[in-house]
């Protein structure tokens, strides 16, 4: 197995507003020999969607500005209990860095699942604060970071990984990051797909590269291909929604579960605002966010 920055590598062979209403979502912990595992069930569905790994700790962290999920994952049966930060901002940087001091975690790895528009991305004052905490984002993205994956490699933590599919369209570094298949990892399994899959919607396709036909093409091919009790986890929600799933988003995504002619006029009919960060945003995070351990995080510019 070839190692790529820190990566091991594999071989690669690729809003509604009247959305359904979503079912509460109970957590638990269980106690093992490692320690507490979780266990977390989605209540009320028809058919309840549960998983459960010992070795797996996961939070879904939220900042409330740009409605943006951070999710913190660790392998606490291993003796490090080694973590990784996917789509950390930087505003709630002290917030996530506290809670893993707090559960004795050693963070390795601040991810980003694309180069975000709507927040300045939380890996440079990261890397400020933690020495030893490497960068990660797409080599599509053409940002800069410490380590650059494609489609195919794994991200390890301990003896968990994710799995990096690339889902580009909403813009061309999107990647999704899906934990791993087999034994002693997370079943079902949990797929982080930043703005490419929202739930029960899709990230805007009108700028940075983006492409709705792309966007369709990689969501149908790279996440709706996955087991339908899969867990969607995405960026951002704007609606109080917390988690869903590939079954669930296949049958009710407004957008995607159209047709591609469908889903291509519903994107070019949206009529959207310029978005109010861009302009700040985007030159931050092609340079992994702040580098400056001073500066403070950025405000966002009034509409």
């Amino acid at each position: 197995m070839l190692r790529v920055r820190g990566l091991a590598r594999v071989s690669s062979c690729g809003l509604s507003p009247r959305a359904a209403p979503r079912p509460a979502i109970s957590i638990s912990r269980t106690r093992t020999a490692a320690g507490f595992g979780l266990r977390w069930r989605a209540m009320g569905s028809a058919s309840a969607y549960t998983t459960s790994c010992d070795k797996l700790l996961f939070r879904q962290l939220f900042e409330g500005e740009s409605c943006t999920y951070t999710y913190l994952l660790a392998d606490v049966s291993h003796p490090d209990k080694p973590a990784v930060l996917i789509d950390p901002v930087d505003k709630t940087v002290d917030r996530d860095l506290s809670l893993v001091r707090e559960l004795g975690l050693k963070l390795i790895y601040a991810i980003n699942t694309h180069v975000h528009a709507d927040h300045v991305t939380g890996t440079g004052l990261i890397k400020g604060e933690v020495p030893g905490v490497k960068s990660v984002i797409s080599k599509a993205s053409n940002a800069r970071a410490d380590c650059f994956i494609k489609a195919g490699e794994k991200i390890h933590f301990g003896d968990l990984f994710l799995e990096v599919r690339a889902t580009p369209g909403h813009t061309q570094g999107c990647v999704t990051y899906v934990t791993g298949d087999g034994p002693g990892q997370p079943q079902p399994r949990m797929a982080f797909t930043g703005d490419a899959l929202l739930i029960r919607g899709c990230g805007r396709t009108d700028f940075q590269g983006g492409s709705s036909l792309q966007l369709y093409q990689s969501v149908h091919s790279q996440i709706f291909t996955l087991p339908k009790d899969t867990l969607v986890y995405p960026a951002h929600d704007y609606k109080g929604f917390t988690v869903s799933s590939v079954g669930e988003e296949l049958l009710y995504n407004p957008r995607l579960s159209k047709d591609e002619k469908t889903f291509k006029s519903i994107m070019e009919n949206l009529n959207l605002s310029y978005p109010k960060m861009i302009d700040v945003a985007v030159p931050a995070n092609l340079v992994c966010g702040l580098q400056d351990s001073s500066a403070k995080p950025a405000k966002a510019a009034s509409n």
